[in-house]
């Protein structure tokens, strides 16, 4: 499924995002940066070890040491993968909305296009952020995923966001909750 918005576009698919060719993918990362389960270890594997180092070296000269927060991203290159770089951003654990999830969520999806846009990238595919181990419903993190998006892409002159989505049973949420937000 595909959208027009301001000249930009919006992308839902069902795949593999470490075999996605837009400029940046989005690593769900957990807070240390030095991979994990899920979308975070499958793009640490398939980029191969320079991805470690370089996160390494991140969290050690822009983190000071301290884990990446919450809703907040970092960019790296790509190594291995066919994309040039990865955003890396935190995702919130799931406590059922009483800790500020939604905009937590919010930010993560905000301050990567920011990241990206500021770094010249033109394309760019998330993964369903916080909905793996972290626990945040489907239904809920689509609609707040793609608000946070169509958003940004109706105030900015863009290129494409596309979102990976790891089932057909997650296309189908996000589908309805894009056909909802866009009327």
């Amino acid at each position: 499924m595909r959208v027009q918005i301001n000249g930009n576009f919006l992308e839902l698919k069902v795949g593999d995002i470490t075999q996605d060719t837009a400029d940046a993918i989005v690593n769900a990362a957990n807070g240390s940066l030095m991979g994990g389960g899920g979308v975070d270890g499958a793009i640490h594997r398939a980029a191969g070890p320079g991805l470690l180092e370089e996160c390494k070296k991140v969290r050690k000269e822009q983190l000071n040491g301290e884990l990446l927060p919450t809703g907040k991203a970092v960019i790296t290159q790509g190594y291995q993968l066919p994309a040039k770089f990865v955003i890396h951003t935190v995702g919130p654990v799931w406590y059922g909305g009483i800790k500020g999830e939604p905009l937590l969520l919010q930010d993560c999806y905000r301050h990567s296009l920011q990241l990206a846009e500021n770094n010249g990238i033109k394309s760019i595919t998330f993964p369903s952020i916080s909905t793996g181990v972290y626990g945040y419903p489907v239904e809920l993190a689509a609609g707040t995923a793609l608000q946070a998006i169509v958003e940004f892409l109706r105030e900015e002159s863009f290129g494409t966001v596309a979102m990976m989505l790891f089932s057909e049973n997650d296309f189908t949420r996000y589908q309805a909750a894009l056909q909802k937000l866009m009327g």
